[in-house]
């Protein structure tokens, strides 16, 4: 505990932001094996077992933040993101109503854009059409350019109501806003796909596959891997 400790999460941080989550993982396991309570270095932790999946990963992660919330370093903007992650996990582990309760509080307390991403995804995941849809044209407002927002809503039309004409609206506004986003992509491909253009829907796949997944996207590494190997055949 101590200097000690706070120089090596500070190491394990550099490991993380230089882009090698890989190193930075199993230094972030030690630390907090040793006791060592700190957000600084557990959210991130958090992060990147969310990244990694697994019911036992969420579970970890679970555990993790719960310390957490009790860091001496903990501040309001590392509390919201905590929440988030929380409640990801509960997404992930199918607490469904305990994930959108969580984040329902926190947008009352404070809304922002990262609730608005995830909440908005959340709504479309449960399937409910009506409240999917109100949320999102309320993030709309909050922020018209954010592309996760506009890919929320493109994918409302899409999968709760069908309405591909109307989703596709937002994909490609999040597209031009965001080219590498790997839900719009892997949505856009699809209308390629119908149209009968091979070439552009693999493109654009190939260009989600190298991107970062999260809990959040609708698609994951293993249906974009599948379905360009399918296309390549």
């Amino acid at each position: 505990m101590g200097f000690l400790d706070g120089f090596k999460a500070r190491k394990a941080l550099m490991l993380h932001q230089k882009g090698h989550p890989e190193e930075a993982l199993p230094e972030y396991e030690k630390l907090y094996e040793s006791g060592f309570v700190s957000a600084a270095y557990m959210l991130p932790y958090a992060v990147l077992l969310l990244r990694k999946g697994g019911e036992e990963n969420y579970l970890k992660v679970k555990e993790i933040l719960k310390k957490a919330e009790k860091a001496p370093d903990m501040r309001p903007d590392r509390r919201q993101e905590l929440l988030m992650d929380y409640a990801v996990a509960q997404y992930k582990l199918g607490e469904m109503e305990k994930a959108l309760n969580l984040l329902e509080a926190s947008h009352r307390k404070s809304p922002c854009g990262i609730t608005y991403q995830a909440l908005g995804f959340l709504y479309i995941e449960a399937g409910d059409k009506e409240k999917a849809l109100s949320y999102n044209l309320e993030a709309l407002e909050y922020d018209d350019e954010d592309p996760v927002v506009l890919d929320n809503l493109g994918q409302t039309y899409y999968r709760l109501y069908g309405d591909k004409e109307k989703a596709k609206e937002y994909f490609d506004k999040a597209h031009e806003i965001k080219d590498t986003q790997i839900d719009t992509l892997y949505f856009l491909s699809r209308y390629d796909l119908e149209a009968g253009n091979r070439e552009a829907a693999l493109e654009k796949l190939k260009t989600a596959a190298e991107g970062r997944f999260s809990p959040l996207n609708y698609a994951t590494k293993e249906m974009v891997e599948q379905e360009i190997a399918a296309l390549e055949k």
